[in-house]
């Protein structure tokens, strides 16, 4: 992927939040529809109206974004055939990129090399990821069992 907008990603603007809640709750209406498109309207700098078809499902994307931006949140898309190198795919698990490369050398996260660079299917690593919260909620649910059953006043 070596992506330069990385480092350039900016939080947003209070009037951006603002823009990103109002529009996310007008949005949202229309994901219930069984409709493949939907048909939204822009208006220009003249004020003109320019009608815009998009995917229900890019509709639905969007949506999440307008979610994270009203949450004050820095986006980026990613599309899933991209591929990380590995101080981002560290970035994605929040890992630092030695812990990340130890994982690779251990086949826990398959990667192929491009020369001499390791890199990373987003859509391997977003599967990694989902496994690694999988076992932790697991581990989580059965430590909170096992304190249930030996009454350490956790209830």
């Amino acid at each position: 992927m070596s992506n330069p907008s990385l480092a350039v990603m900016n939080l947003p603007v209070a009037r951006e939040v603002q823009a990103a809640v109002e529009s996310q709750r007008a949005l949202a209406a229309y994901l219930t529809t069984q409709f493949e498109t939907q048909r939204i309207q822009i208006l220009d700098d003249k004020n003109q109206a320019h009608q815009v078809e998009l995917p229900t499902s890019a509709l639905r994307l969007l949506v999440d974004i307008l979610a994270e931006l009203a949450d004050g949140n820095a986006v980026q898309v990613v599309p899933i055939h991209a591929e990380l190198t590995t101080q981002e795919a560290a970035d994605l698990l929040n890992v630092s990129r030695p812990h990340l490369v130890k994982l690779l050398e251990a086949n826990l996260l398959p990667f192929h090399k491009t020369g001499k660079h390791r890199r990373v299917r987003f859509a391997d690593l977003m599967s990694f990821k989902s496994e690694r919260d999988r076992a932790s909620e697991q581990a989580m649910e059965e430590l909170t069992n096992q304190a249930q059953e030996l009454g350490m006043g956790y209830e």
